[in-house]
């Protein structure tokens, strides 16, 4: 098996369709075997019905794994980890799409393949609207967490009045909304940590694969829609971002840091073509 791709539901109706078609028409570009695992975490809208009916349509490739509640991020994929077989490993949220040209999968695979140090990469993320999403950032400090916390939509707007990144370059972590990484970084690095029920157990694993000695590179050359739907972002009270506050005070403390970020890719990281590995 060439790739395993790990999808979390919840209450998708909206995009789950839309994010498979994609997947599907992406893959088709190249001729990589592959599975999909689609876990579904308690929806209550009719995400349950449209997988049921994609399964009908996409045959095997289609494994579904219905939960009867809301797990958060963490132990649902993992559920799917366990059961990958793919060379590389594809994690991502249900609202992505893929572009109709194709191909962005099996290029994130290529750097991947052809450079032993990089263990996991993501591509450049849109907004419906097109505007686009910091999905890579340095590690966070108590500070600078405050910070994109407050006042991410100010950062995401200034992005644009900075100079494009060409190829890729390496980054201290990227959201789990898109990654593909190595079986071998799963099978060195672990499952994702469950003691984090929704965030930020992507900044968390990105630092276990620097730890490891391995690198987290952001590929803007390729990129996908995210139809983000922020569940936790901004001045909103709910259970999202109160378990995404837990999260982080479990993270520092794992960690044991504050206001020193530690080691990652570093402020001097440069870009590199694919054809330069």
């Amino acid at each position: 098996m060439d790739i395993s791709i790990i999808i979390l539901t919840w209450n998708s109706e909206k995009y789950i369709k839309i994010c498979i078609d994609s997947i599907i028409g992406d893959l088709e570009a190249d001729s990589y075997s592959y599975e999909i695992f689609i876990i579904d975490n308690g929806s209550k809208d009719k995400t349950l019905s449209y997988i049921r009916k994609l399964k009908i349509q996409y045959g095997n490739v289609i494994k579904p794994l219905f939960l009867d509640r809301n797990y958060g991020t963490t132990y649902p994929r993992n559920l799917g980890l366990k059961k990958a077989k793919g060379k590389f490993i594809v994690i991502m949220d249900s609202d992505i799409e893929f572009s109709r040209i194709g191909g962005t999968i099996g290029y994130l695979a290529d750097i991947l393949d052809q450079d032993e140090r990089i263990g996991l990469a993501a591509p450049g993320l849109f907004y419906t609207h097109g505007g686009l999403q910091k999905s890579t950032d340095d590690f966070p400090t108590v500070f600078t967490k405050t910070l994109r916390y407050f006042f991410l939509k100010i950062i995401e707007k200034k992005q644009k009045f900075l100079p494009k990144i060409k190829y890729f370059r390496e980054t201290d972590y990227a959201i789990s909304a898109l990654w593909i990484l190595k079986r071998k970084i799963l099978e060195e690095v672990g499952l994702l940590d469950e003691n984090i029920f929704y965030a930020p157990e992507d900044v968390d694993y990105c630092l276990r694969v620097w730890k490891a000695g391995y690198k987290v590179v952001y590929v803007p050359d390729v990129s996908c829609i995210h139809h983000a739907q922020e569940i936790s972002r901004g001045m909103k009270i709910n259970k999202a971002a109160y378990q995404h506050i837990l999260g982080l005070i479990y993270y520092f403390r794992k960690h044991r840091y504050l206001f020193k970020k530690p080691k990652g890719a570093g402020a001097c990281s440069e870009d590199r073509r694919i054809d330069q590995l």
